[in-house]
């Protein structure tokens, strides 16, 4: 399917600079290009990442994300992700809560694991639609392979940068363990209410997010600042960030301006640690991060919480078939602080 012809990001619409980082340098080890990738994963944690060599991969997986949304409603609800906390799966709009007074959201998506891309044809966590089924070796696969390879490169190096001893980081994201990794693909229907959220504002569950976006809607909320602001989408380049167990703030909107009449397609990969990591400050293997929780008292590293357990409290509490009011909604939220 070619690439359709969108509308330009609004010259009006307030955006907020990131860094633009080339994979391909810090692939190489260029210690400049490294620099620069720390001082946006500590500052905004968030970044452009251009030359990444996933472009083909990427329109492949939108492909796949229309012909699943194509399927008869009926069809794609035998593969919805449920109530008990699964992410995999499908989604249907208006399941999820996207803030405290219980409003819907507007999204629909599909979920793959990547234990279940790495393992097919075999199935290591639940079965999907049969347009995901069709892609899986040719596009789903590659994509997901793609996507591990270039956060599991910025992890090593975020591994150096933290004085982690070697390996550590990679440890905790074992490829051959199951987790919660997953890529997902978005739809947000056509709307003209700009001011309506599409998904709430959150931490994204997990290290690292590989988004890939057609129209604008992602926002970010900067520190020190108390308003929201958009990221302009660039041909080619993903914005990567940040999440819990590494968390930044982001927000999902309706596209703006001129593309706010448009249907809006993301693309992600999420890395999140194995399922059985518990997340808390690694204190003990690394001075920086000793010294940074010494001058956060008031924060509470130590979670008592593994992975899964993490990942499965903040998606099960976002349902709203399990609302019982404002306090199931803070019960979904992660690093970010929210109030009922």
């Amino acid at each position: 399917m070619p690439v359709p012809t969108l509308p330009a990001f609004p010259d009006d619409i307030p955006t907020h600079p990131l860094l633009v980082i080339d994979y391909e340098l810090i692939r190489n080890g260029d210690t400049v290009e490294t620099g620069r990738l720390w001082d946006a994963a500590t500052k905004l944690g968030f970044w452009y990442l251009k030359n990444h060599g996933a472009d083909e991969l990427v329109a492949g997986m939108f492909d796949l994300g229309a012909e699943t949304i194509a399927l008869p409603l009926e069809e794609r609800m035998k593969f919805e992700q449920g109530d008990e906390g699964q992410s995999f799966g499908y989604k249907a709009a208006g399941v999820n809560a996207v803030d405290a007074s219980g409003e819907p959201d507007t999204v629909e998506f599909l979920n793959i694991a990547k234990d279940d891309a790495l393992a097919w044809p075999k199935q290591a966590r639940r079965a999907y639609p049969r347009t995901a089924n069709a892609r899986m070796e040719s596009t789903v696969g590659p994509f997901v392979r793609k996507s591990l390879e270039i956060n599991n490169c910025l992890l090593d190096i975020f591994n150096e940068k933290l004085g982690l001893p070697p390996g550590a980081l990679m440890e905790r994201h074992k490829m051959e363990e199951l987790s919660g990794s997953e890529t997902r693909i978005t739809r947000n229907a056509p709307t003209t209410n700009t001011t309506k959220q599409a998904i709430g504002s959150h931490t994204d569950f997990g290290s690292l997010s590989f988004l890939h976006n057609r129209l604008g809607g992602l926002q970010v909320l900067v520190p020190g600042s108390d308003s929201w602001q958009y990221v302009k989408p660039i041909p080619g380049h993903a914005i990567c960030n940040v999440g819990d167990a590494l968390a930044i703030f982001n927000l999902r909107s309706p596209p703006p301006g001129s593309q706010a009449g448009l249907e809006r397609w993301s693309l992600v990969y999420f890395t999140r640690p194995g399922n059985s990591v518990v997340l808390r400050a690694l204190v003990e293997d690394s001075t920086l991060i000793a010294d940074a929780v010494a001058k956060t008292p008031e924060k509470d590293y130590e979670t008592g919480a593994t992975a899964l357990e993490w990942f499965t409290r903040r998606i099960k509490y976002q349902r709203i078939n399990n609302r019982k009011g404002p306090e199931t909604w803070v019960a979904s939220r992660g690093t970010e602080r929210v109030e009922a």
